[in-house]
């Protein structure tokens, strides 16, 4: 919901450092495998209890997520197999970070956890069978064009993702509420994707 007013903003940021990398000759797929590297380390940090720790490796993690796009953007350098390593790790370096919460304290946060898991399931798998099915149809993508898939919207995007890792570190105690609250924004934005994403795809069809 929120990805089209904060990416504006990351723009200028990002491609500042993506300049200084690409004198460097590095590659946007290295930046992609170093985040995820940095970001998975949050898993056993927040196991043991470590949230500040955990929320470098998080914000960390956030910038890279950034940071590879702008480098294969500025470096020609795009492609479908750096957008498909991307989104992968992302989705793998978001259900790390709950599993790590449910490790923290088992007994408070393992529903949480197992619930907020079942809704990423859902939002992830909205997301990306319709890119593939937009991919085939050719459907545009006017409001995210820089995207390695096709973005379709909803409640929770990056931004409000990034955001709830964030409070998660900061307000470990209410994790369960906090966790609660995500996954059935979560649950929504999943609702939402599958309706317009089940309707648009029937409008391209019947064009």
């Amino acid at each position: 919901m929120l990805d089209r007013f904060t990416m504006p903003l990351t723009h200028r940021p990002l491609a500042i450092m993506a300049r200084y990398l690409h004198r460097l000759s590095i590659a946007p797929d290295h930046v992609t495998l170093s985040a995820f590297l940095v970001g998975i380390t949050a898993l056993p940090l927040l196991a043991f209890e470590q949230y500040g720790l955990a929320l470098i490796a998080i914000v960390l993690n956030r910038v890279g997520d950034g940071l590879d796009g702008a480098l294969a953007r500025l470096s020609g350098q795009q492609s479908d197999a750096g957008g498909f390593i991307d989104i992968g790790l992302d989705f793998v370096f978001y259900a790390a970070v709950v599993l790590g919460f449910a490790l923290a304290n088992p007994a408070q946060n393992a529903l949480a956890a197992a619930v907020l898991l079942f809704a990423f399931i859902g939002t992830g798998t909205s997301f990306l069978a319709f890119a593939i099915a937009a991919k085939a149809r050719n459907v545009e993508r006017p409001n995210f064009p820089q995207k390695a898939f096709y973005y379709l919207e909803g409640l929770t995007e990056g931004t409000e993702t990034v955001a709830a890792l964030v409070l998660f570190c900061l307000f470990p105690q209410h994790f369960p509420w906090l966790a609660g609250l995500f996954a059935a924004a979560c649950i929504i934005t999943t609702a939402t994707r599958l309706w317009g994403g089940y309707w648009t795809l029937r409008q391209y069809r019947d064009s």
